[in-house]
């Protein structure tokens, strides 16, 4: 039940967050041009209305189909959602984040029903011309009948709202919202949830308390403080380095793990986002956009112009009120030896990866990544302090972060948080697994440094044999010539008996972890560049049989 919950909220904030710093354009826009702004301006005023109503939706609904179906479900999601959008003057982002998704589902299934039936030399024009067509159906539909819907579920929502508002029950949202952000769907809930409501709200006051209610630093300021104050050793210097990281950097996870520790300062977690949740009420204060992360910059830059007193206290107030509670919870429940044990409890086992050791020239070669949810904040945060690490021990390695399903096929070594284990075994099978509880903690990363240092980390098992669901086609657009050759090569392997269809793709978008690659002899570098350990087969024509014929012949015997 918790992965499902997850996989949903993952969906939800992977529309919204490859966008953010779009929302935060608009909120710049918004707080410095419109009539209450700093610098009121009727002219550039006009930009505020079409960014929020067409620009913003269109985005989510595109990544929502690029996320089920690459580019092509992408564009159809997007065009889906122009006809959400074009029935109605309120912003549809809860329109957009349907049309996106579904968009693209249905553009996947449109083309597997055509494959095999496409005549050889006319890919691209039934290619084109299927997604044109669909496209131009799901808008009219989305038009017809999605759009009264979302309008309709709209108007649900504000009166939900509207109830908790006049009723005072608005700061009760914290006992949902406080354990499910330590469950790691604090994304989910701000972008999938909390910004499209809040946009909502934007339109009609020009600011809106949504914003803030994931979003405040308050809450795990004051746990982290409270631990400060009360332990000591090595959980006392972790929790002063995560203060600065939890209130100037925005990064909310580096305080998961001590709630976790001791699972009863969830108590006083959620005491400090209800009393920042209440001052807000009382004040009226809100944001003008998402405040991405929730650092206490992004959120000044981000505050409506007559909310900085409310929005300040709010932060204050809440982390006062999370460490005063917190403080006294630690006090009267936790002690130093459960302190550990509970953390070993957090802990899965830690992944000791056997393999050949790596010469000493091939660990600048290692490839090496940090992931986490978002592939943000504290992936960001854990990809700097590991590289700093290896190069300290004079090892030229960089690390980059990634949203875990965003992590390269063909990665060695994927460090995440312990939570995520399985979905990185999920995405890369072959990988070495490290996981982390603490994103302070010196000792976990320089297991990982002494590792690679040493070689007991990086052998990557060869197959024994050639995938045949790893073999693509690829040109430069990944369009007409591939589309073309992809087919021509298909219908050659399944009369060979290989019941397998090749894909096709623009060189530049094939998939990190393809064995084979059927290309253009003028392209060959850039495909070794691409997929250094495929195997490359350049071709001069793309009808030529007896080039296939070759190709065939080889990797069925392989």
């Amino acid at each position: 039940m918790k992965e499902k919950v997850q996989k949903f909220g993952r969906a939800l904030s992977a529309m919204v967050m490859p966008n953010i710093s779009i929302f935060i354009a608009w909120g710049l826009i918004t707080a410095l041009f419109i009539p209450a702004g700093w610098c009121p301006n009727p002219t550039l005023n006009e930009i505020v209305g079409p960014m929020q109503r067409f620009l913003l939706p269109v985005l989510i609904a595109y990544s929502g189909g690029k996320m089920i179906y690459e580019h092509r479900g992408g564009v159809v999601g997007a065009c889906f959602a122009i006809g959400i959008i074009a029935g109605t003057e309120t912003p549809m982002f809860i329109g957009a984040m349907i049309a996106g998704p579904l968009g693209g589902y249905l553009m996947k299934k449109t083309d597997e029903l055509l494959d095999g039936h496409i005549p050889n030399g006319f890919e691209m024009l039934v290619n084109n011309f299927s997604a044109g067509i669909l496209a131009a159906i799901l808008a009219c539909v989305g038009c017809l009948v999605i759009e009264p819907a979302c309008v309709a579920l709209t108007g649900a929502l504000k009166t939900g709202v509207e109830f908790l508002v006049s009723h005072g029950l608005l700061p009760l949202t914290s006992i949902l919202v406080e354990p499910a952000k330590i469950l790691f769907l604090n994304n989910a809930i701000n972008h999938g949830i909390f910004t499209p409501l809040g946009m909502d709200q934007v339109q009609e006051v020009g600011k809106s308390i949504f914003f803030m209610i994931e979003a405040n630093p308050g809450p795990g300021l004051g746990l982290l403080i409270a631990y400060y104050l009360s332990t000591k050793g090595e959980v006392k210097q972790s929790s002063l380095s995560a203060m600065i990281i939890e209130f100037f950097g925005g990064i909310h996870e580096i305080y998961f793990p001590f709630v976790l520790m001791n699972p009863i300062t969830l108590i006083g977690v959620i005491a400090g986002g209800m009393t920042g949740v209440l001052v807000n009420t009382i004040f009226g204060s809100g944001l003008v956009s998402a405040a991405s992360p929730g650092s206490i910059i992004a959120i000044l830059g981000m505050c409506a112009k007559d909310s900085y007193v409310g929005v300040l206290l709010s932060i204050a107030a809440a982390t006062a009120v999370s460490a005063i509670v917190c403080t006294v919870l630690l006090k009267a429940f936790a002690k130093e030896g459960n302190l550990e044990e509970a953390k070993q409890q957090v802990s899965a086992s830690k992944a000791q990866a056997k393999g050949t050791p790596a010469p000493a020239a091939a660990l600048s070669a290692l490839k090496i990544v940090f992931a986490c949810d978002a592939g943000m904040g504290s992936s960001a945060m854990g990809a700097a302090n590991l590289t700093k690490k290896l190069k300290a021990e004079g090892l030229d390695i960089t690390v980059p972060h990634y949203a875990l399903n965003e992590v390269p096929a063909d990665t060695q070594v994927i460090v995440t948080q312990s939570s995520l284990v399985e979905r990185a075994k999920e995405r890369c099978p072959h990988a070495a697994i490290y996981p982390i509880n603490n994103f302070m903690a010196s000792a976990e990363y320089d297991q990982i440094v002494d590792d690679v240092k040493n070689g007991r980390v990086g052998a990557k098992p060869e197959p024994s044999r050639v995938n045949m669901q790893k073999v693509v086609f690829a040109c430069d657009a990944g369009m007409g010539s591939s589309a073309m050759g992809a087919a021509s090569l298909t219908k050659k392997l399944k009369a060979a008996g290989c019941d397998v269809t090749v894909p096709h793709y623009a060189l530049n978008e094939v998939p990190t972890d393809t064995q084979v690659i059927i290309t253009h002899q003028s392209l060959v570098e850039r495909a070794k560049e691409r997929c250094p350990h495929a195997t490359v087969y350049p071709v001069m024509n793309f009808m030529g049989a007896s080039e296939y014929d070759e190709i065939v012949s080889e990797l069925v015997g392989a």
